[in-house]
């Protein structure tokens, strides 16, 4: 038997969502919220995490991944793009206005241990590969992806040495690196970056764009 926790902002589709799973054979649902934030406070992990969100933080979708598979449900209108969240951890990716066959097939996939891309976004996805856009056209590592969301969300070096699990000196030559690709010289200019490039948490865009 699958676990499988939902997170939806409109109770109408989280309530979809949670039928949609419970009918299917092999799957339980032991959580549907509201929010992130409420399912980390839940401390638990599941097979499947089902994200149907305008907007995703590709920040959250990194501490999601640490708790179950993560299947995306966006619009994918704006930030973050596919090529980001998946890069962030999401094992799937579907439209929010894809058929229930879709998304039936999609927890079957990622409970397989698979990765899923719903057919409407198939050419999206496409566009993003062939114009290597955001973190691609700037060339960074997956690694100085992290290392710019610690910055910008107003870590010190040192604090992000210990949460990566690396020296401080590493840190530092990551974060030369970030300002030489994304040709920066301050932090102001690389907490710009990460907003654009869609590696700050919703929450801090706010408060660096106020």
């Amino acid at each position: 038997m699958f676990t499988v926790a939902i997170v939806a902002d409109q109770p109408v589709s989280r309530a979809g969502l949670e039928k949609l799973a419970s009918d299917e054979a092999g799957f339980r649902v032991v959580a549907a919220v509201a929010t992130v934030e409420e399912l980390s406070c839940q401390a638990a992990s599941y097979d499947i995490v089902v994200l149907d969100l305008p907007t995703v933080d590709v920040t959250a979708l990194d501490e999601i991944a640490k708790v179950g598979r993560p299947l995306v449900s966006s619009t994918w209108d704006g930030q973050p793009t596919l090529l980001a969240a998946i890069r962030a951890g999401a094992r799937g990716c579907i439209s929010r206005f894809a058929e229930q066959r879709d998304v039936r097939e999609a927890m079957r996939v990622l409970a397989r241990g698979g990765f899923y891309l719903c057919p409407r976004l198939a050419g999206r996805f496409q566009t993003e590969l062939s114009s290597r856009r955001d973190e691609d056209q700037k060339g960074l590592a997956r690694r100085e992806i992290e290392t710019l969301r610690w910055i910008a969300s107003g870590f010190t070096h040192a604090q992000i040495a210990t949460r990566m699990g690396l020296s401080e000196a590493t840190v530092n030559t990551y974060a030369k690196r970030i300002r030489a690709k994304l040709n920066v010289t301050n932090k102001a200019e690389l907490t710009r970056m990460a907003i654009e490039l869609g590696h700050l948490p919703r929450i801090q865009r706010s408060s660096s764009a106020a």
